[in-house]
């Protein structure tokens, strides 16, 4: 069978065939129409605006360092005239998120980006390793989703920026939309399609990768000879994403256009049923945005502190495990919490360093 000619420029020897559309292009065209398909979902979701300042969501994963490298060509080739940088944050997973940074840093010089990195450690207390050896592997997800999201606002908060972006790409989206509605969660499975959200104390924050496949993530780095770190994360095999991972693929086997098919759907969806909101306030003890008295975070914090892991995550039922209101030994003892910045103010609490290039 002779060679295939690329389907766009009709030149170059076809070397990829895109999983997404099923097309034979060359390395020079894939590389055009995968930054033209970001671009065009950054301009049709009107993402930014000239003089954004915009954090790069950068774990040194495939996902986080492709959106670097395309976020910085598209600035320079659209003139988007955004002021980009890169913001880590440290788990505390050792043999994982140590050695990730050091390719996050090592991306900072590659892309001349000021980086900054900041710690739960710091922020909260305590590592991941430190809340797995207490709450094992079952849970850990929940509280590293929790203090991340929050970790990342506070970072992007000290950073003064307008906007965070993050890695999430098609597959991760269509993973979402699964497990929402195997969990039977109407008001998540509303949500989780939507590019940009932005809460009423919380930095706006969007997915340029949407509508990206991840296998053509991969491709991408592989081929441009990205600098990323490939090994997962020492907890997620665990996690219950990977159950609707599984399925998924297994469902790409049969039909490649599933994923965006599946985001389609979400997008399409309407509660059928009326789902009440909480009223949004602050948090009593960090100032971060709330619908009870303490934020998720540190509801989480305060189960760890007790010796309650449990208290703040739904058990089988879906209800809220309840804690008796004494100890054996007498009342219980006011933990002390960490005071935290609002995420709105340019925080001047977070112990780190921003690190220029140099």
């Amino acid at each position: 069978m002779p060679p295939r000619t690329c389907q766009f420029c009709q030149n170059a020897r076809a070397i990829i065939r895109r999983p997404k559309t099923g097309d034979h292009v060359c390395k020079e065209c894939f590389f055009n129409v995968f930054e033209t398909e970001v671009h065009n979902t950054i301009q049709e979701a009107k993402l930014f605006k000239p003089g954004d300042r915009v954090a790069i969501g950068a774990s040194g994963g495939k996902d986080s360092t492709v959106l670097a490298h395309v976020m910085k060509t598209l600035n320079e080739r659209y003139d988007y005239g955004l002021n980009l940088f890169l913001l880590s944050i440290d788990e505390g997973i050792t043999g994982y998120r140590d050695d990730s940074l050091e390719t996050v840093k090592r991306n900072q010089q590659q892309y001349d980006l000021p980086l900054k990195i900041l710690s739960y450690k710091e922020l909260y207390g305590w590592t991941m390793d430190a809340i797995v050896e207490q709450v094992g592997r079952k849970n850990n997800c929940t509280f590293c989703g929790v203090f991340r999201r929050q970790a990342l606002d506070r970072g992007a908060a000290s950073l003064n920026v307008d906007h965070i972006v993050t890695g999430h790409n098609a597959d991760d989206i269509a993973e979402t939309v699964l497990m929402n509605i195997m969990r039977g969660d109407i008001a998540r499975l509303g949500r989780c399609t939507l590019i940009c959200t932005q809460g009423e104390d919380t930095i706006r924050r969007s997915k340029p990768l949407k509508y990206a496949y991840e296998k053509e993530i991969v491709m991408y780095a592989y081929f441009k000879k990205l600098d990323y770190f490939s090994t997962e994360c020492i907890y997620s095999p665990d996690a219950y994403r990977g159950h609707a991972r599984s399925f998924l693929k297994s469902l790409e086997v049969a039909r490649p256009s599933v994923i965006i098919d599946i985001i389609r759907s979400g997008e399409a969806f309407e509660v059928a049923q009326e789902v009440v909101i909480k009223e949004q306030r602050k948090c009593s003890r960090c100032g971060y945005i709330a619908s009870n008295e303490l934020c998720k975070a540190c509801t989480l914090l305060e189960g760890l502190e007790r010796g309650i892991p449990k208290l703040g995550i739904r058990d089988g039922k879906r209800k809220k495990i309840e804690i008796e209101a004494t100890e054996p030994d007498g009342p219980l003892r006011t933990i002390p919490m960490f005071k935290l910045p609002s995420v709105m103010e340019n925080s001047q609490a977070a112990r780190t360093e921003t690190t220029a290039p140099s």
